[in-house]
């Protein structure tokens, strides 16, 4: 076990922030009675140390943990990391361990000795995604940047397509784009025409026909930008565009009720009426979950009637109203003025909804 004091690599992280974070951290260290915590979640441990990359597969648990203690913070790794994460990731102030390949980040007092009890993540869950809520301003910067770039890419991609495209196709370029941007394509949907219907569609070698969506999940500093985006190769019918029509404005009476001080259970109770009151019946809220709260996971978290949490200024979402061949849905912050859409290219054809300018479907 090593250990040792790393200069800062962090360019342009913004030093207030951090000092933010921490301090929110020990408000609930204080309030829970509890001397320490480790922080060892994606969600958790990206938005503490500003985005610093902790992990190596997608599909795997983060390569690091942080202890942060009324001392100070203590990252831990495993001897084949501690090189890059102290090169490139890891922020001023910010103590390195080391535990060889085959042990174990949890094991606190093997690493750090004893004196301290950390409390768990899972102990702090509440406090800690509350205390994440509000976007501070150097993230808020590069969150804004990466729900554009989101937005443009899609509105590349998509421009370019034809009937004939095949949704892997569409996939891969939508990847290819995401990557060289700098961001992780956590989630990468897609559907032709045959396969609208799909909540979720993974995408296969079949064309995309006359009509199709794409979904992009990308993560960046990481944070997840979340954005659909329709494309039509002819007019479309009546149904298809009532039905567009229809599901936005129900995106609108979400946007309408996610306001500073409001229960996240209590937006989702809107939303059931919203879907009887657009002509969607009262059930179909059933079929899918309808988002949340966004930022540093694709929802954080996923809105239910178990979620206690409320609202907060400069806080960031992602709502998904849907329905058979129909969904909406853009990463968007509530500012001091009312929901601002920030995955939003002006190329991408738009129409205002409640005063709010939303995509329509690409006709090519």
């Amino acid at each position: 076990m090593t250990s040792l004091a790393v200069a800062g690599n962090h360019t342009g992280r913004k030093a207030a922030d951090r000092a933010a974070k921490r301090a929110r951290v020990l408000d609930i260290l204080a309030a829970a009675g509890r001397d320490s915590v480790l922080l060892t979640s994606h969600t958790a441990l990206t938005w503490y140390l500003d985005g610093s990359r902790v992990g190596i597969s997608l599909a795997g648990d983060p390569i690091a943990a942080v202890l942060v203690t009324h001392d100070g913070d203590h990252l831990v790794t495993f001897n084949n990391e501690a090189g890059r994460l102290a090169a490139e990731e890891i922020p001023d102030g910010v103590t390195l361990h080391e535990v060889p390949w085959y042990g174990s980040l949890a094991d606190v007092a093997a690493w750090f000795g004893p004196g301290v009890s950390p409390a768990s993540e899972a102990e702090l869950a509440v406090p800690l995604r509350l205390a994440r809520r509000s976007l501070l301003p150097g993230e808020l910067g590069r969150f804004e940047q990466l729900c554009r770039e989101s937005a443009e890419l899609l509105t590349d991609v998509l421009s370019m397509s034809t009937p004939q495209t095949t949704e892997r196709q569409l996939a891969a370029a939508l990847a290819e784009r995401i990557v060289a941007a700098g961001a992780d394509p956590l989630v990468l949907l897609a559907n032709g025409d045959s396969r609208v219907d799909f909540r979720h569609p993974l995408p296969t070698g079949g064309a995309l026909g006359r009509r199709a969506m794409a979904v992009v999940c990308a993560r960046r500093d990481g944070m997840v930008a979340n954005v659909t985006r329709w494309v039509r190769f002819d007019a479309g019918t009546p149904t298809e565009l009532d039905a567009e029509a229809r599901i936005a404005k129900v995106e609108a009476d979400i946007f309408a009720a996610t306001v500073p001080g409001a229960a996240i259970r209590d937006i989702l109770a809107e939303i059931r009426v919203a879907y009887g009151r657009h002509g969607f019946g009262p059930n179909q809220w059933t079929l899918h979950h309808q988002g949340g709260p966004a930022g540093y996971a694709g929802r954080d978290p996923r809105a239910t009637d178990a979620v206690t949490d409320t609202v907060a200024l400069n806080q960031p979402f992602t709502w998904n109203p849907s329905a058979p061949g129909v969904k909406i849905e853009d990463t968007v912050l509530l500012g001091a003025g009312g929901i601002r859409p920030l995955s939003m290219d002006p190329r991408w054809p738009s129409v205002p909804v409640n005063g709010i300018h939303r995509p329509a479907t690409l006709q090519l």
